[in-house]
């Protein structure tokens, strides 16, 4: 642990160096730079720091590697497993003055930004420059595109686009002594060594932190099909994402589950949601949210509509919706986003993201359930998810506890997970939150890999220590 005197001569090294409005030492630190958004207590780190550019994350790096001093980078503390949260002993790194957008390259359709760049503002300029930036996720106003990748975010369009690190082509990193590995490659085929960028896509900053990203952009669409199904079993839905997958092709965009307790909240509970199937009382198994982007609009609707008719004909599908205009399109996503509202009606609820087999998801959520109600009485709980592409979000919450009853709801959820061979995350990252749990889904082989490769790039072990492994 640095010394008093250690830890002041550092500070007086990183003001020297990155300029005073840059250091924020101890009561000083704001306070939206004390937490994350994974609910846990906040902190007060022994700093913040604020640099402007590559060049003064690489002297905060330098400074702080040299002192042994424990860094945490922010992005838009927009995490949900605890990964940007620095301990009273460690020194927080933001990246919200590394703003704006570098490039755009028409050419190679591509786009440049540096790290804290919110990831609403990279989607616009992609659309303003006649493009799409298909990465996509409730916190988009909010999120850092940097902090996006560091997690490898999924989001709404990971069944037609893959996660975040597919988009990429190039990044900058700055290691933990302070090196700066600068490959902002636009190319799509460049097989020239190792790959390093994905070192530190998924890797939560812990093996570097990433400065400027280069990703790739698609055509804008030119139609957008929404509709909303109703499904009697599970079996249906899996028939109907087959069916999707064969007849839109790469027009699938989005494959959304509910299942009818989510559905329930969301219909009745969460504000300004209309129900698409108002004046249908019947109890459905499942909802399923459908998108499909095109760029032919003469084209692609008939087809669409085509389709999922032909589901209602042959009684595949006793009930569907499609929108008929953008209001239409918002407020179906508006039943798939209600999951936001949960927090007003459950604080301090407990949420959980994991992958499971598709085929084998209803019975994981049925298994659950019951265990849930056997080990803890009374607790609630809502399945809903992107099922198109193996993940599931639960959502649990006691009422009338000061505490929600943590440990035993990530037994059942994790334990299950474990035995269905699934992943404790999906798309949120591992954290401080999941770290106890990240066993369940990688082997003894495979978290000592991570190990050799963390010991390796950091051996101080001074960036982001503590999370992940």
């Amino acid at each position: 642990m640095p010394t008093p005197l250690n830890i002041s001569q550092a500070l007086e090294e990183l003001t020297a160096a990155l300029g005073p409005n840059a250091v924020f030492a101890e009561a000083d630190v704001p306070l939206r730079n004390r937490n994350d958004y994974s609910g846990l207590l906040p902190t007060q780190p022994l700093a913040m720091l604020r640099p402007a550019d590559t060049k003064g994350v690489s002297d905060a790096l330098r400074i702080c590697h040299a002192h042994g001093l424990s860094v945490v980078p922010q992005g838009g503390l927009t995490g949900l497993v605890g990964g940007a949260r620095a301990e009273a002993h460690e020194i927080a790194l933001s990246l919200e003055r590394l703003v704006g957008i570098e490039e755009i390259d028409s050419d190679a359709a591509t786009l440049t930004a540096w790290a804290g760049t919110p990831l609403e503002t990279v989607q616009q300029a992609a659309l303003d420059a006649g493009y799409f930036c298909p990465l996509d996720l409730g916190a988009r106003g909010s999120c850092a595109i940097g902090g996006n990748l560091s997690t490898n975010a999924g989001g709404n369009r990971v069944i037609r686009y893959g996660m975040a690190r597919e988009m990429v082509l190039g990044l900058e990193v700055v290691l933990a002594d302070g090196t700066v590995i600068t490959s902002l490659n636009k190319m799509i085929k460049n097989n020239a060594g190792f790959d390093l960028k994905h070192l530190f896509i998924g890797s939560e900053g812990t093996l570097g932190i990433i400065t400027r990203v280069v990703l790739k952009l698609f055509p804008k669409p030119g139609s957008t099909m929404v509709a909303m199904c109703a499904a009697p079993d599970y079996a249906t839905v899996l028939k109907l994402l087959s069916s999707a997958r064969a007849s839109l092709g790469p027009l699938l965009s989005a494959f959304e589950v509910m299942w009818p307790d989510y559905w329930q909240f969301a219909t009745t509970q969460a504000p300004g949601v209309r129900n698409p199937f108002a004046g249908d009382d019947t109890a459905y198994a499942a909802y399923v949210l459908i998108e499909a982007q095109g760029t032919d609009p003469e084209a692609d609707a008939p087809r669409f509509e085509q389709w999922l008719g032909g589901l209602l004909e042959d009684g595949t599908l006793p009930n569907a919706a499609v929108a008929q205009s953008l209001s239409g399109e918002k407020a179906f996503w508006g039943v798939r986003d209600a999951c936001g509202e949960l927090h007003q009606f459950w604080p301090r609820h407990l949420a959980f993201d994991i992958g499971l087999p598709v085929t084998r998801m209803d019975e994981y959520a049925r298994r659950f359930k019951q265990q849930l109600g056997d080990l803890v009485p009374g607790c609630k709980s809502v399945f809903y998810g992107h099922i198109g592409d193996s993940n599931v979000h639960i959502v649990t919450h006691l009422d009338g506890v000061a505490e929600q009853p943590k440990d035993a709801v990530e037994q059942i959820v994790y334990g299950l997970v474990r035995e269905y061979g699934g992943t404790v995350s999906a798309e949120h990252g591992i954290g401080t939150i999941k770290r106890r749990w990240l066993g369940h889904a990688r082997s003894p082989e495979q978290i000592a890999l991570m190990q050799t490769l963390k010991a390796a790039l950091d051996p101080k072990n001074i960036l982001n220590p503590g999370k992940v492994i």
